[in-house]
C-alpha cells in the first residue's frame, strides 16, 4: 500500500500506523484521512492483524488537529463532507471487531483528540496533551470530540473543556477517565506493545463480542444492554475457541485460539 502520510508497520499481529508530518505536529489534511481510512480497512479486512496501534511521528505531537490552513477557506458544504469523511473511518475504528490502541505521544488536539477518542483504549506519555480548542477558532468540533468526550468523562467535564478550548494535561486526563494509563516518553512505545500483545494473545471472537457488547450496550437502556449481553453470552458458548479456552483452563495448558 503506497502511503505518502502515514506509516503502517506490521508485526507479530500487531499494526503500528503512524501519523507522519512531524513538521507539520501531524496535522489532519484530506489526503492523511483518506490513507487513515484505507490503512483501516485493511487492518479490519487482514486476518493476520489482531490489534492495531494509532501514535504519532516524532516526540512533539500525536495529531494537532486538522490543518487549520486546509480549513481557512472551506464553505460550509466543503466543512460537512470533511466532517463526514472523518466521521465514517473513526466510526470504522470505534466498530472494528479489532481493538485499536491510541498511543499519545505530546499534543492530542481537535481531531487528534477525537481520533484518541475513537480508539478503545488510550495510554498517553507524560507530556502529552488534551484539548477541543475548536472554539477558539469560531466552530465546534467536528469529528465526534461533542459526542465521545461527554460519553467518557461526563458532560459537564466535557463542556468545561470543549467552551473554553483549554488544553489538559496527561495526568489530568487520566484522572477524568480521558485515558487509561500514563507513562514516560520513553516508555510509552514498549507499554503500547505490551498492552497490544496481551489482547492479541486472546481469541478474536471473544474480543470482538466484548467491544460489540460494551460499544452496543451503552446506546441501550441497562435492561435491553443485559438482554443483549445475554444473548452474546450464549452465542460464545458455540464457538470453537470456548471449548479450547475451558479446556485449556482445566487441563492447566496455555489456550491456543482458533478464532472461531
Amino acid at each position: 500500500m503506497q502511503l505518502e502520510n502515514l506509516l503502517l508497520e506490521i508485526n507479530e499481529g500487531i499494526a503500528t500506523i503512524t501519523v507522519n508530518r512531524p513538521s507539520a505536529m501531524n496535522a489532519m489534511t484530506v489526503a492523511t484521512l483518506e490513507e487513515l481510512g484505507r490503512v483501516v480497512t485493511e487492518i479490519i479486512r487482514n486476518p493476520d492483524i489482531r490489534v492495531a496501534i494509532i501514535t504519532g511521528a516524532g516526540s512533539k505531537a500525536f495529531v494537532a488537529g486538522a490543518d487549520i490552513a486546509m480549513l481557512l477557506d472551506m464553505n460550509s458544504t466543503q466543512a460537512r463532507e470533511l466532517a463526514q469523511l472523518a466521521h465514517g473511518i473513526y466510526a470504522a475504528i470505534e466498530k472494528s471487531p479489532k481493538p485499536f490502541i491510541a498511543a499519545v505521544n505530546g499534543y492530542a488536539l481537535g481531531g487528534g483528540c477525537e481520533l484518541a477518542m475513537a480508539c478503545d483504549i488510550r495510554v498517553a506519555s507524560g507530556n502529552a496533551k488534551f484539548g477541543q480548542p475548536e472554539i477558539n477558532i469560531g466552530i465546534l468540533p467536528g469529528f465526534g470530540g461533542t459526542q465521545r468526550l461527554p460519553r467518557l468523562v461526563g458532560k459537564g467535564r466535557a463542556l468545561e473543556i470543549i467552551l473554553t478550548g483549554d488544553m489538559i494535561d496527561a495526568q489530568e486526563a487520566l484522572r477524568i477517565g480521558l485515558v487509561n494509563r500514563v507513562v514516560s516518553p520513553a516508555e510509552l512505545p514498549q507499554e503500547a506493545r505490551r498492552l497490544a500483545s496481551k489482547i492479541a494473545a486472546k481469541g478474536l471472537v471473544a474480543v470482538k463480542l466484548c467491544k460489540e457488547a460494551v460499544g452496543n450496550g451503552l446506546e441501550m437502556d441497562i435492561s435491553k444492554a443485559c438482554a443483549y449481553e445475554t444473548e452474546l453470552f450464549g452465542y460464545s458458548f458455540s464457538t470453537c475457541d470456548q471449548k479450547e479456552g475451558m479446556g485449556a483452563f482445566l487441563e492447566k495448558r496455555p489456550a491456543v485460539f482458533r478464532d472461531r
